[in-house]
């Protein structure tokens, strides 16, 4: 069963990879990977209803971990979908209310339902003395006073508190996205937000900002290759104090804009080379 998640993990992050360098846009990133997700959980699903499981272990791992993370994953995506569909506008003042407001929703919405809860505690500390209550089929006890979402699940392929865990995975995934949105003077979360480094910030183009991060991309420099341009957009505009909106469009105009494509690269390469030249004339 853990070769089982290896995969998962593999398969999950290569489609990402691969729709982080094609899609347009990041919506269109979000909508096909909840296509993809959805997919993969119905396939699982009906694997394990038709062949169940060898051993207990087997059973509490894919209910705390293999489950949860693909469908932690799909709630995030299907989400992220809903929300850019929703919004009112690309950049400005009322761009930046809009995801201001989406990460106050769900602050609220982790301090209510989920961040006192026992079982987030339990799930938080790395416990595994109640994992055989929590993570097998048949042990849903409702005098819990549970979520009458439990009234709705599937008794072959849900315990119930595996999707308590997608939701924590989905909910950190989301604040990541939402913090992202934010640029980050209005961002109290952000890193970086130190007396030291307040004068570190991004003093070139956003576009020449992108060119970078694709490049690094392209040429797995960071990683191994392993790592998104997403994650990768998002460790530098932390970085540098900068937001790009919508890089995946930004990228794509300029694979059609006139003259040279690689603009900044290009610069960075003469601004380089006449470095060199000054220090060999010192």
């Amino acid at each position: 069963m853990r070769h089982l998640l290896h995969k998962i993990v593999s398969d999950i992050q290569k489609q990402e990879r691969k729709l982080s360098a094609e899609a347009s846009s990041f919506m269109d990133e979000a909508y096909e990977m909840t296509i993809f997700l959805k997919e993969l959980l119905g396939d699982i699903k009906e694997d394990i209803i038709n062949e169940s499981f060898k051993t207990l272990e087997d059973e509490i791992l894919f209910f705390k971990e293999i489950k949860p993370y693909i469908l932690g994953k799909l709630i995030y995506y299907n989400k992220v979908y809903r929300i850019e569909i929703a919004c009112p506008v690309d950049n400005g003042n009322l761009h930046q209310n809009y995801f201001a407001l989406q990460l106050r929703n769900l602050k609220q919405e982790y301090q209510e339902h989920i961040c006192n809860s026992d079982f987030y505690r339990y799930y938080r500390s790395g416990r595994t003395d109640r994992d055989e209550q929590y993570f097998t089929l048949g042990k849903i006890n409702c005098y819990d006073g549970l979520n009458s979402y439990v009234f709705e699940i599937d008794p072959k392929f849900s315990t119930y508190f595996d999707y308590k865990v997608a939701k924590i995975i989905a909910n950190e995934l989301t604040y990541n996205y939402l913090t992202t949105k934010l640029s980050p003077e209005q961002n109290p979360d952000v890193l970086l937000q130190h007396e030291e480094t307040k004068d570190f910030f991004w003093t070139q183009t956003k576009n020449a900002l992108i060119e970078l991060i694709y490049a690094l991309y392209a040429c797995d420099a960071i990683s191994h290759g392993k790592i998104g341009i997403r994650k990768i957009s998002m460790v530098l505009q932390i970085l540098f104090r900068v937001s790009l909106n919508d890089i995946h469009n930004s990228f794509h105009r300029m694979k059609t804009r006139a003259g040279s494509r690689t603009l900044f690269l290009d610069q960075l390469k003469y601004s380089l080379e006449e470095y060199m030249d000054k220090e060999d004339n010192l």
